[in-house]
């Protein structure tokens, strides 16, 4: 693990969400992290002393004196850690980091750090949103701390918008990248990669459609590597479960082909990076129905009509972009990769087979070959996420030639 012997500082400030504190105390300890917890004194309104020191296995200090006198040094707090996480952070506590307003140990502990600084704002919706607020973070991420950006969702005060705090598997994901890349090259900085996923919904009638079983797990696990290796990623992604952990990455959901070729044109000039995953349905209803068709006869008969073939389109209005395609195939695979890759202008395309166990949709797996036109490599099963590594490898050094 990343983060296996990492010393780890949490600074839990006065906001319902130090609940979900516990959690992430618990993932860093499980991944062989030493995690160190301090409160402000409002925090302890909402979490208690007892419950974080069980999780952490360490005392939790809330004030420069212990119950029996002894004093807590912030500084050897401060000292200790190899990273200081301030989760929740309340606006009152990022005003008073900001401006130096040191009046608790957590806010003198902040001073005297040494360490990278994440800050996971917390607070009701007005709050965030305020200019003093913006202009709050913006001098934190000037200081060099790292903002873990609040995520929209339902708030305590029963409002509804941005403000919640990230949750913790996202904020755990975040630190364990930093100390992944930390002083490694990013390879894909300055560099935007534009990238489709999941599948395509058709209408047929108001509640049902034509689809396929794409779950958009390969698509997702390429637009996270390529944020890790600094890309600006923008992801537009058909129906899918999937979740984005890496907030950075610029998400677009759509349903039908139109709409995702309509989306990736609306960025497409400024790409430089194109990687289509998305299994986008071949055929539309001609017609859709305005009310659900009844089940009133033995057999229904429905006319399709081609979607727009968005990978090719995409080839033919290449200028710079590298452009890379996505073959699932039950059958001459290798020969009908080659022929998708020649058709429509590709630079690359990764074919998978359904006869490959453990390839291809809703798995967590996938075995891969890529072809160029003067190349064919292959690889053995592994996770998504390791093959999302295995593509883009491919893509920097075929870039680098």
């Amino acid at each position: 693990m990343s983060i296996s012997g990492k010393k780890i500082l949490i600074a839990v400030s006065g906001g319902i969400a130090a609940y979900k504190i516990h959690f992430l105390i618990r993932d860093f300890i499980k991944k062989g992290a030493e995690v160190q917890v301090i409160m402000t004194p409002d925090a302890e309104h909402f979490v208690t002393k007892l419950s974080l020191s069980t999780l952490s296995k360490k005392p939790v200090y809330s004030d420069f004196y212990g119950d029996n006198g002894n004093w807590n040094s912030h500084v050897e707090l401060a000292l200790w850690a190899d990273v200081m996480i301030v989760a929740p952070c309340t606006a009152n506590t990022l005003s008073k980091m900001i401006h130096g307003m040191c009046d608790n140990l957590v806010i003198a502990t902040y001073m005297s750090a040494k360490c990278p600084v994440f800050i996971a704002p917390a607070m009701d919706l007005d709050m965030y949103a305020h200019p003093s607020t913006s202009k709050n973070l913006e001098l934190a991420e000037n200081y060099g701390h790292k903002i873990i950006p609040a995520e929209s969702g339902e708030l305590a005060s029963g409002l509804v918008g941005q403000g919640r705090m990230a949750e913790p598997e996202t904020i755990a994901n975040t630190v364990e990248n930093f100390f992944t890349y930390s002083g490694k090259t990013k390879s894909l900085e300055g560099k935007t990669v534009l990238i489709t996923a999941g599948p395509t919904y058709e209408a047929i009638d108001p509640v049902r459609f034509i689809g396929n079983h794409s779950s958009g797990k390969m698509g997702f696990s390429l637009a996270e590597e390529a944020s890790k290796r600094g890309a600006k990623v923008i992801l537009i992604s058909g129906p899918s479960t999937q979740v984005i952990h890496d907030k950075t990455i610029e998400l677009h959901k759509v349903t039908s082909a139109r709409e995702m070729l309509a989306k990736v044109f609306e960025f497409y000039e400024g790409v430089d990076i194109g990687i289509a995953s998305a299994a986008v349905a071949d055929y539309a209803p001609k017609e859709i129905a305005r009310e659900k068709i009844k089940k009133n006869d033995e057999s229904l008969t429905i006319e399709l009509i081609k979607n727009p073939d968005i990978l090719k389109t995409m080839g033919e209005k290449k200028t710079h972009q590298f452009l890379v395609g996505f073959a699932l195939e039950t059958q001459n695979e290798e020969e009908n990769a080659k022929g998708k890759l020649e058709k429509k202008n590709l630079d690359m395309i990764v074919l998978n087979s359904l006869r490959d166990e453990g390839a291809g949709f809703k798995n967590d797996t996938n075995k891969i070959k890529i072809f160029t036109k003067t190349e064919k490599k292959e690889f053995s099963l592994k996770s998504k996420d390791e093959v999302a590594g295995d593509i883009l490898d491919f893509v920097e050094a075929q870039l680098l030639k």
